[in-house]
């Protein structure tokens, strides 16, 4: 869906050697890479488990980032395949879908459905919850998805032991998704390390599947001041 190739054993030795290295470290099995020719610096992680994991990542990232800074985007990246976030997000996705589907049932059963006058109810309170329901249900889909992100940093900063490594590469990141933004939201967006569509700042965090940028960057350098155990 994103224009992906699969990246053969002989290309980008450097790049194979340092997942398997980070892998190795976070007691993974060494994921399926994937190349995927954009001019948006960005990256993802997917694979219902471990077992299957893949990693992608754009030319343009691996063109942006020095060493130290694109270490801290794979070990992102297979944060959230150690964390099964892609089945978290297949689980909150499927809850959010029903509760909608459930709240248009309800909408046509009370348009075209037999209704008894004694046990109407209140159709005004039955109608805000439908619309209510919905919403209430896609936002904590979206507080779950940003919420991943922040365990999938921590992760990192933790497998590298380097946050300011990461915090580095996020800010680049960002700057990138402005200069390139993709013109329409691929239906993996919520997978990318940052918002293809944008920059990621605070404006509209609560409609967003990734938090502002500003705030991850705020979390990784606390965590690179905090004195070692």
């Amino acid at each position: 869906m994103n224009g992906a190739r699969e990246l053969p054993e002989h290309e980008l030795p450097a790049l194979r050697r340092m997942v398997g290295e980070l892998a190795a470290r976070a007691g993974l099995p060494l994921p399926r890479l994937f190349v995927i020719h954009d001019s948006q610096p960005n990256a993802f992680a997917t694979g219902r488990n471990p077992e299957h994991g893949v990693v992608a990542v754009t030319t343009s990232l691996m063109a942006l980032m020095n060493e130290r800074e694109l270490k801290g985007v794979i070990a992102h990246e297979l944060a959230h395949i150690r964390h099964r976030d892609i089945l978290v997000a297949s689980v909150a996705a499927t809850i959010a879908a029903a509760v909608a589907m459930i709240a248009q049932v309800g909408h046509f059963a009370m348009l075209f459905g037999g209704r008894d006058d004694e046990e109407e109810g209140n159709p005004l309170g039955a109608l805000l919850l439908m619309i209510v329901a919905p919403i209430a249900a896609t936002l904590i889909q979206l507080g779950i998805s940003r919420s991943r992100e922040y365990l999938a940093d921590a992760g990192a900063a933790r497998l590298t032991g380097d946050p300011a490594g990461l915090a580095s590469a996020l800010e680049k990141l960002r700057r990138g998704a402005e200069l390139h933004p993709r013109e329409q939201a691929p239906a993996t967006a919520s997978l990318f390390i940052m918002n293809p569509l944008g920059g990621g700042r605070r404006l509209a965090t609560l409609f967003s599947t990734h938090p502002a940028v500003e705030e991850r960057v705020r979390r990784l350098r606390q965590m690179t001041l905090l004195p070692e155990a």
